[in-house]
C-alpha cells in the first residue's frame, strides 16, 4: 500500500530549517546588513546595493502562466521547484516572490508559499503576519485617509472639493460590505459625512508604491506625490500638501527592506510586497529584485496570474522603472487548465488539443516581448503520461523554446532539474527584449497597444468618464506614465466568459485612476473591483489551531 503523502502544511512544519544567518552568509550578505526577525527570517538593509554596485547582474528569469483556472496552476510551486532544481545542477539561484495577502489566504487559496516539497518556509509565518509589512502599509494608507478627513473638518485651508477625494481606506481582508461606505455619521464631532470605500491592501497605491521604490528617499518622494483629490478650482491635492507624507514614511521605513527566508532545500528567497496582478501591478518589490540580481547567478521572480497580466506589468512597469532586462520566461501550464480552456475540465486529449490555443497565445505574448518561453508543465496527481506528453508536444509546436515537466511538488528540486537545464539554455540565447509600447505615446494608444499586442483584441473603448480623465491627465503632464491594466484574470479579454483564445473583442475601460505616487495610470476594465468578497465556502472554514497550538488546514 502506497504511503499517503503528507500535506503541504505538515511538510513545512516537519522541515528542518537552516538558521537565516547561515542562509544569508552563504548568499554573500554581511552580518551588519542583516536584521533578524527570529531564527528563520530577516530583513536585508539596502546598503548592500551600494557595496555590490559593481558586481554583474544575474540572469533574470520571469515565471508566469497561461490563463489559469480559479484555483491556479501551481506557478509559485514551479518557481520554488525551479530554484531548487537550479541548485541541484550547481547554480546559485535567488528566488523573489510576493508576500501573501490575508484576503486570499482565508478566501480562496489557503496558503501561498508553494506546495508539497517545493515550498518557501517558514510557511505559516509567510502566510499570516510575517514581518508586518502589510500591516505597516495598511496603517500608512489609513493615516493619510484620516488626515484628509481631519483637514476637511478643521477648516479645509487647501480648499479640497470633498466630491473629488479619491483616496480610500484599506484593510488586508476580503470584505465586500466595505466596498462602498459612508463615513462621518453621528454629528459634526465625527466629521463631515462622505461616501467612500475600502480597497484590499494588496490593491492599494501604498502597496504599489513600496513595491517600486528604489530606496527610502525615493519612497518618501513617491509618498508626497500621491494625488488624493482636487481643489474646487480643479487643481490636484497631494499627500505632501496634506502634510502626511513624512509620517507615512516613518511607518514604512522598515517595510521597504526586503524579507529573506529560504526554500525547503535552503536556497535564499526574498518575499517582499504583494500587489495583486489583476487589480494592481502584480510583482514583488523592485528592491528585492535588485538585491537578488547582485547575490546569485540566476534570479527567479514570479509575476501574478498569466502573461497578459503580471508578466506584461513586470516588463512594462517594473523593468522600465528599474532598468531591468529579463533573460527568459518560464510559462507554467497544466493538463487541467488546457482541458478547462478546451471546454471540459474533466475531458481528455481532445480537450487538451482544443485548449492549447490558449497556450499558443501566451507563448506568442512572451515571444512578442522578444524573449524565449520555456513551458513548465506542472504535474498533478491525476495527470496521465499521455496527457503530459501531449502538452509538451503542443507547446513545442506552438513555438516554445523547450517544454519540461515540473514534478517538484512530489520530488523537490530533483523533480525540476530538466526544467532548470532548459531555463539555463534559454537564458543563454540572445534576445531582443522590448516593451509593448513607447512611454511617450498618448494614454489611449498605450492601452490600445496592450489590448492588441498582448491580449489579441481588436480595439479599446474608453467610456466617457475614462476618456474625459485621459484628456485631463494629458493636460496635467501625466501622459508619459505607464499603464496598469485592471482586468479579469480568467480571460485574455476583459470578459471572464471569453475563455481559451478569444478574438474579435473590444476591451472596455470604464475609469482611469492616477497613481501619481507609484508612477502609473490604472485603467479599470469591465466590472473589476478593488475589494474582493468571501465566497460561500471560504478557505477560512478549514483553518484552525489544535490543542498543541499548531495551525491546521492552512494549505
Amino acid at each position: 500500500m502506497t504511503e499517503k503523502m503528507p500535506s503541504s502544511l505538515e511538510i513545512a512544519q516537519r522541515a528542518t530549517l537552516r538558521p537565516i544567518v547561515d542562509v544569508a552568509a552563504d548568499a554573500g550578505i554581511e552580518p551588519d546588513e542583516l536584521e533578524q526577525y527570529g531564527r528563520y527570517k530577516a530583513k536585508v538593509d539596502l546598503s548592500l546595493l551600494d557595496r555590490l554596485a559593481d558586481r554583474p547582474d544575474a540572469k533574470l528569469i520571469n515565471v508566469t502562466a497561461i490563463t489559469p483556472t480559479p484555483a491556479g496552476e501551481g506557478k509559485t510551486t514551479t518557481s520554488v521547484a525551479l530554484t531548487q532544481g537550479l541548485g541541484k545542477i550547481g547554480h546559485a539561484p535567488i528566488l523573489c516572490l510576493r508576500e501573501a495577502s490575508l484576503g486570499p489566504v482565508f478566501g480562496v487559496k489557503g496558503g501561498a508559499a508553494g506546495g508539497g516539497y517545493a515550498q518557501v518556509v517558514p510557511m505559516e509565518d509567510l502566510n499570516l503576519h510575517f514581518t508586518g509589512d502589510l500591516h505597516a502599509i495598511t496603517a500608512a494608507n489609513n493615516l493619510l485617509a484620516a488626515m484628509i478627513d481631519a483637514h476637511l473638518l478643521h477648516g479645509n485651508v487647501l480648499g479640497i472639493d470633498p466630491l473629488t477625494i479619491s483616496w480610500r481606506r484599506c484593510m488586508d481582508m476580503n470584505d465586500r460590505s466595505l466596498r462602498d461606505v459612508v463615513t462621518g455619521l453621528g454629528g459634526r464631532t465625527n466629521g463631515y459625512p462622505r461616501q467612500t470605500g475600502f480597497d484590499i491592501t494588496a490593491a492599494s497605491e501604498i502597496m504599489a508604491l513600496v513595491a517600486v521604490a528604489r530606496d527610502l528617499a525615493d519612497l518618501r518622494d513617491r509618498l508626497g506625490a500621491i494625488t488624493v483629490g482636487q481643489t474646487y478650482e480643479g487643481e490636484p491635492v497631494t499627500a505632501e500638501q496634506i502634510r502626511a507624507a513624512g509620517s507615512m514614511a516613518v511607518l514604512l521605513k522598515e517595510a521597504i527592506k526586503p524579507n529573506l527566508v529560504q526554500t525547503l532545500e535552503g536556497q535564499p528567497a526574498f518575499v517582499h510586497c504583494g500587489p495583486f496582478a489583476n487589480i494592481a501591478h502584480g510583482n514583488n518589490s523592485l528592491v528585492a529584485d535588485r538585491v537578488g540580481l547582485k547575490l546569485g547567478d540566476y534570479m527567479i521572480t514570479e509575476s501574478g496570474f498569466a502573461s497578459d497580466l503580471g508578466m506584461e506589468k513586470f516588463f512594462d512597469i517594473t523593468c522600465r522603472m528599474g532598468d531591468l532586462r529579463p533573460s527568459a520566461v518560464v510559462l507554467v501550464a497544466s493538463v487541467k487548465a488546457l482541458k478547462h480552456h478546451g471546454g471540459d475540465i474533466d475531458g481528455g486529449l481532445a480537450e487538451i488539443e482544443a485548449g492549447s490555443a490558449n497556450l499558443a497565445r501566451h507563448i506568442g505574448i512572451v515571444n512578442g516581448f522578444g524573449l524565449q518561453a520555456v513551458v513548465g508543465v506542472n504535474r498533478f496527481p491525476n495527470d496521465t503520461d499521455e496527457e503530459l506528453e501531449l502538452v509538451r508536444r503542443l507547446a513545442l509546436e506552438h513555438g516554445a523554446y523547450a517544454a519540461e515537466l515540473n514534478e517538484g511538488f512530489l520530488r523537490g528540486g530533483d523533480g525540476a532539474t530538466a526544467l532548470a537545464e532548459a531555463v539555463v539554455g534559454a537564458a543563454e540565447q540572445p534576445n531582443e527584449f522590448d516593451f509593448a509600447y513607447p512611454i511617450d505615446a498618448p494614454i489611449e494608444e498605450k492601452i490600445r497597444a496592450i489590448v492588441q499586442k498582448v491580449y489579441g483584441g481588436d480595439d479599446v473603448e474608453l467610456l466617457p468618464a475614462a476618456r474625459e480623465k485621459a484628456a485631463a491627465f494629458e493636460r496635467a503632464g501625466l501622459g508619459s506614465l505607464p499603464i496598469c491594466m485592471a482586468k479579469t484574470h480568467l480571460s485574455l479579454s476583459h470578459d471572464p466568459a471569453l475563455r481559451n483564445a478569444p478574438t474579435g473583442f473590444t476591451v472596455t475601460v470604464r475609469d482611469l485612476r492616477p497613481y501619481t505616487g507609484a508612477g502609473w495610470i490604472v485603467a479599470l476594465c469591465g466590472d473589476m473591483m478593488t475589494m474582493p468578497g468571501l465566497g460561500k465556502t471560504p478557505a477560512a472554514y478549514g483553518i484552525d489551531v489544535d490543542a498543541a497550538g499548531e495551525t491546521v488546514g492552512l494549505f
